[in-house]
C-alpha cells in the first residue's frame, strides 16, 4: 500500500527521484503549471479585490487525474515543485484543485523544497516537510496580476491606437526599451578618425612592437592625431630622431593576483554559455534544467553565489587531491551576493557532486548537455582554487627628447585557478559579486598583455625596424546579444533570474526584435511600440519604475507587504493613465511622420499607422479630392522611408503584360506582395520587393499555381486536390480539408490513399456530427475534451460537457448562435484603399479604489474560494 504521493513538476525529475525514494512513495509530475488565469478582460477583477478567475489547463487535467488515482491508497500528499515562487505557486494552485474536489480530507498535506536532486538532498527534503508559504504565492499572485492587468489594458490601446495584433508586457516594455535606445544611440553615432604610431622593435631574434605615448612632450589622447597627414609629419619626425635605434628609459616589473570569479548564478550562466558556447538563453536554461532533473547539478534559477559547507568541502577535497597543496587555499572563498533581495536559502549553481567531472560524464551526456556541464563544473571547481598569480613588465622606450613608446608583457608564474577554468576570454569573468579581500586587482591586464618581452635593462638601445602608423575609426557602441541584454536587466533589475530567458525569447515571437549574427536589433514594430509607450507610458517603462517594483515583489516575498495593497497601489495610477489615452485622439496619440510635398501634385505625403501597419498617405482629408494610400512593402520602415520610396508605391499596381489572355499584375496587399492573374492572388513571399518582379518570374508563379491547383483525382464526381498548408499536406475536396498523414507519401498518393483518406475524414465527419439543420446552416458537433460546439458560418458557440446537446433544438441553437454574434455597428463611408477601420478595445474594468484584505481571494468556474496554506 502506497503511504505517500510526492509531486514535482517534470516527468524527468520524477523518474530520478524515484531512484532515491522506496516503495512506500509514488512519485508524480503536475507537468508544470495545473491552473491558469482565465483569457479574459475580468479574469483580475480590480473591483472586488483583485479576485483572479482561475482555471484549470485542458492539458492538466490527466495529470491531476492521475494524482487523485494515487492519492486513494495514500496517507500524505508531499507537494515537491522547483524551490521559488514559480515553484511555490504550483504547489498552491494544485493544492487548492484537489481541496476544492475534496481528495485531501483525510490527507496530510506538506510542502518540501530542496536544492539539488541527491538522495541525502531529497530525505532531508522531506524530514524538514513544512506548510505552503502563502507569502511566496502572493508574491507570484502579484506579478502574474500585475502582468495581466498591463497587457489586458495596455494591448487594446495598442490595437486601437497603433496597429491591430501588437501586445505590452510589464517587464518585456523596459527591455525593448534598452534594445531600442541602444539602436537610437547607433544611428546617432558619428564615427572620428584617429592614429596609432607604433615602433617595431628588435633585440636579437626578439621581435615586437611598443605604442607611441608621448611627442613633443605631451601625452597623447585619443585624438590628437587624427588624419593621414599628420600622421606622416608625426613619423617623419620620430624617424629623424630615433636615427634606427630607441632606448630603454624605464622598466617597471610587479607581481599580479587574479581571483577566481564566484561559482554561476542564473545570469552569469546564460552571459557566459552565450559568450563560450554560442548558446541563446532559452536553450542555455533548457539545458541546465534537464541537468537538475538528472541530478547532475543544483537549481539553476538562482542569485545567490553562496556554496553550502559541504560543497566547499567537496570541491576542497578534490583540488587538493587532484592539483596539490599549491592550488588549495588556505581558507574557504566564502563569496558575497551583490543583489540586495538574492535568495540566500539557495546555492549558486554547482555540480552535485565534486566526483562527477566533465571526463567522467563525457560518455553520458550529449554534446550540448555536456559542454553547459563542463562549463559549470570548472566554474564551480575554480571558485575553490588559489589566485593566479602574473609577472607583469611594463617597459619605456625613449626616442630622445621627441617621443616615448611603451610596452608591457606578462607571464604565468603560477597558474591557480587557470588551471580548470581559463578566464580572459570574455569580459563577464571578472564579475560582481567577487567580494574576496584578499586581493582587488581583477582587472584585465592593459596594452600588449599577451606579448613576451624579451630581458632589457635600462639605458639599453633596440634597433628600431619601422614606425608603423595605422588608421582606425571610433565605432558606434554594439548591439546587445543575448547575453550583454541579460547583463544590462540585471543591472536595472527588470526581471529576476527566472525570467530573464522568458523575456528575450517573448521579444523574439513577437517580432519587436530580431537576432541578426547574435546581436538583437529592434524591428520597425518594435520601434513603434517603445515609441509609443515611452510617450504616452514613460512610467511604467521607466527603468528604476520597474526595479522598484521587482523590490516591492521581494518586499512580499517576504511577508512584509499586503500583496493586495500592491496591486491597488499599481492600479490606481495605472488605470487612470490607460483610461486619459483611451480617449485622446488617435491621430495625437500616434502621430504621422510628415515626409514632404510631392511635386507632381503639390500634395503633402506622410506615412501613418493603420489597423495593418504603417501605410504612405498622399494628401488629406481636407483636400476636395479623397486621399490615395499605399502600404509599405519589403524592409521600409516607418521611421526610415525616404519621400522618393514612399512616392515610388503609388506605382503599384505595376501591369507586367498579358498571358494567355489575362492581365498579369503584381501589387502589395495585406499579406504581402502578390501576384495577380485571371482572378487568382499568388503571394510571392513577404521579402519580396514587387518592383523586382519580372514577367518571366510572373509567369513562373502562374503555370506553378495551375499546376499545384489541378485536380490529382475525381471522388463521386467531384476533383480532389492536393497542397500543403500551414500545417502540413492536405487534400481537399467538396469543401473538405483532409490532412495527409506522414505514413502517407505526398509526391505518390494512389487512388486507393485518396479514397481512403476521403472516406475516413468522411466517416470522422458523421461521428462528430450530432445535429444538422441545413436550411438554417446550423450543425452541432462533437469538440474536444467531451464538450460540443454549435457552428453557424464563422460564429463557433462552445458548449460544456455537462450540456444535454442530445435535446438541444434548432430554436434553442439559434438563440444562442444570436448571443455569440457581436453587435453590428454602422460602418462608416469607405474609401478607397484606406486602411479598415480597428476592432473595439477590450473593455476596461473601472478604476476603482480596492479594499486590501489579508485573505487571497481566487475565483473559479463555479466558486469563490478563500485561499488558506495547507496545514
Amino acid at each position: 500500500m502506497t503511504k505517500n504521493v510526492l509531486v514535482v513538476e517534470s516527468p524527468a525529475k520524477a523518474k530520478t527521484i524515484n531512484k532515491y525514494l522506496g516503495k512506500d512513495f509514488t512519485v508524480l509530475a503536475s507537468y508544470g503549471h495545473v491552473r491558469q488565469l482565465r483569457k479574459k478582460t475580468d479574469a483580475v477583477d480590480p473591483n472586488n479585490h483583485f479576485a483572479m478567475d482561475y482555471e484549470v489547463s485542458p492539458d492538466a487535467k490527466r495529470h491531476i487525474n492521475a494524482i487523485i488515482s494515487a492519492l486513494r491508497d495514500a496517507d500524505t500528499l508531499y507537494l515537491a515543485t522547483d524551490p521559488d515562487r514559480e515553484g511555490e505557486a504550483i504547489s498552491w494552485h494544485l493544492y487548492e484543485v484537489l481541496k476544492q474536489q475534496g481528495k485531501l480530507k483525510d490527507k496530510a498535506t506538506s510542502r518540501v523544497v530542496f536544492n539539488e536532486i541527491t538522495e541525502s538532498a531529497i530525505k532531508q527534503a522531506i524530514k524538514n516537510a513544512r506548510s505552503i508559504s502563502m507569502d511566496l504565492v502572493n508574491a507570484q499572485q502579484a506579478r502574474s496580476a500585475l502582468d495581466f492587468l498591463v497587457g489586458f489594458n495596455l494591448s487594446p490601446l495598442l490595437w486601437r491606437k497603433v496597429q491591430s495584433g501588437l501586445s505590452a508586457g510589464r517587464v518585456q516594455s523596459p527591455a525593448l526599451r534598452l534594445i531600442c535606445q541602444r539602436e537610437a544611440e547607433i544611428d546617432a553615432f558619428v564615427s572620428q578618425e584617429f592614429w596609432q604610431i607604433k615602433a617595431g622593435l628588435q633585440k636579437s631574434q626578439h621581435t615586437f612592437e611598443a605604442k607611441l605615448t608621448t611627442f613633443q612632450d605631451v601625452k597623447l589622447k585619443q585624438f590628437d592625431i587624427n588624419s593621414a597627414e599628420q600622421a606622416s609629419q608625426t613619423v617623419a619626425q620620430i624617424k629623424a630622431a630615433a636615427d634606427g635605434k630607441l632606448t630603454v628609459a624605464d622598466i617597471e616589473k610587479k607581481e599580479r593576483k587574479r581571483n577566481p570569479s564566484p561559482p554561476f548564478i542564473t545570469s552569469t550562466l546564460q552571459q557566459e554559455a552565450a559568450n563560450k558556447l554560442g548558446f541563446g538563453a532559452t536553450r542555455t536554461m533548457r539545458l541546465a534544467q534537464k541537468l537538475y532533473e538528472e541530478g547532475k547539478i543544483t537549481y539553476m534559477r538562482t542569485d545567490s553565489v553562496s556554496l553550502s559547507n559541504d560543497a566547499i568541502s567537496q570541491f576542497r577535497q578534490h583540488i587538493q587531491t587532484t592539483f596539490g597543496d599549491d592550488y588549495l587555499p588556505d581558507k574557504p572563498r566564502r563569496f558575497k551576493t551583490k543583489s540586495k533581495n538574492a535568495q540566500e536559502a539557495h546555492e549558486a549553481i554547482r555540480p552535485t557532486s565534486a566526483s562527477q567531472s566533465p571526463q567522467r560524464l563525457r560518455s553520458l551526456l550529449d554534446n550540448d548537455l555536456w559542454r553547459l556541464y563542463d562549463l559549470i563544473w570548472k566554474r564551480a571547481i575554480a571558485s575553490q582554487m588559489t589566485p593566479a598569480i602574473l609577472d607583469t613588465v611594463g617597459v619605456t622606450f625613449a626616442c630622445g627628447t621627441t617621443a616615448t613608446f611603451k610596452a608591457s608583457g606578462s607571464t604565468i608564474k603560477h597558474p591557480g585557478f587557470l588551471a580548470v577554468y581559463q578566464i580572459g576570454i570574455t569580459k563577464t569573468e571578472n564579475t560582481p559579486n567577487n567580494a574576496d579581500a584578499d586581493n582587488t586587482d581583477n582587472a584585465e591586464t592593459t596594452g600588449d598583455s599577451g606579448t613576451i618581452l624579451p630581458p632589457l635593462s635600462v639605458g639599453e638601445t633596440l634597433q628600431l625596424t619601422d614606425i608603423i602608423p595605422s588608421q582606425h575609426f571610433t565605432e558606434p557602441p554594439p548591439r546587445y546579444s543575448e547575453a550583454t541584454l541579460v547583463k544590462a536587466l540585471e543591472e536595472y533589475d527588470i526581471g529576476r533570474p527566472s525570467t530573464y530567458a522568458s523575456i528575450i525569447q517573448t521579444l523574439l515571437n513577437r517580432e519587436y526584435v530580431i537576432s541578426d549574427k547574435r546581436r538583437l536589433s529592434p524591428t520597425a514594430t518594435g520601434k513603434i511600440v517603445n515609441l509609443f509607450l515611452t510617450k504616452h507610458f514613460s512610467r511604467y517603462v521607466d527603468y528604476d519604475f520597474t526595479a522598484k517594483l521587482e523590490d516591492e515583489l521581494d518586499v512580499v516575498a517576504d511577508g512584509k507587504k499586503d500583496w493586495l495593497t500592491l496591486l491597488d497601489e499599481f492600479w490606481q495610477t495605472f488605470s487612470k493613465n490607460v483610461e486619459e489615452k483611451m480617449a485622446v485622439p488617435r491621430e495625437e496619440v500616434m502621430q504621422a511622420r510628415e515626409l514632404g510635398i510631392d511635386k507632381k501634385t503639390g500634395k503633402p505625403v506622410s506615412v501613418r499607422f493603420g489597423r495593418y501597419g504603417p501605410f504612405v498617405q498622399l494628401g488629406t482629408k481636407e483636400d476636395e479630392e479623397k486621399p490615395q494610400f499605399a502600404s509599405l512593402i519589403g524592409d521600409l520602415a516607418f521611421d526610415e522611408i525616404t519621400l522618393e520610396q514612399a512616392l515610388k508605391l503609388f506605382e503599384l499596381p505595376l501591369n507586367l503584360g498579358d498571358y494567355e489572355g489575362h492581365a498579369v499584375e503584381v501589387n502589395e496587399g495585406r499579406y504581402g506582395p502578390y501576384v495577380k492573374y485571371d482572378g487568382q492572388y499568388i503571394s510571392l513571399g513577404k521579402s519580396k520587393n514587387p518592383f523586382t518582379v519580372s514577367y518571366d518570374e510572373a509567369v513562373e508563379l502562374i503555370i506553378a499555381k495551375q499546376k499545384a491547383d489541378a485536380p490529382i483525382a475525381e471522388y463521386e464526381s467531384k476533383p480532389v486536390q492536393k497542397a500543403v498548408g500551414r500545417f502540413g499536406p492536405y487534400l481537399k475536396w467538396n469543401n473538405l480539408f483532409i490532412n495527409i498523414p506522414k505514413k502517407y507519401d505526398y509526391d505518390n498518393l494512389s487512388h486507393e490513399d485518396i479514397v481512403t483518406l476521403i472516406e475516413d475524414k468522411k466517416r470522422k465527419e458523421k461521428e462528430k456530427l450530432i445535429h444538422h439543420w441545413p436550411e438554417a446552416g446550423i450543425r452541432v458537433e462533437k469538440a474536444r475534451w467531451g464538450r460540443f460546439n454549435i457552428i453557424k458560418g464563422k460564429t463557433k458557440v462552445e458548449l460544456g460537457k455537462d450540456f444535454d446537446v442530445e435535446k438541444l433544438t434548432l430554436e434553442a441553437a439559434t438563440k444562442l448562435i444570436e448571443q455569440k454574434k457581436p453587435t453590428k455597428k454602422t460602418a462608416k463611408k469607405a474609401t478607397a484603399k484606406k486602411p479598415a477601420a480597428k476592432k473595439p478595445a477590450a473593455k476596461k474594468p473601472a478604476a476603482k479604489k480596492a479594499t486590501t484584505k489579508k485573505a487571497t481571494t481566487t475565483k473559479t468556474t463555479k466558486t469563490t474560494t478563500k485561499s488558506t496554506s495547507s496545514k
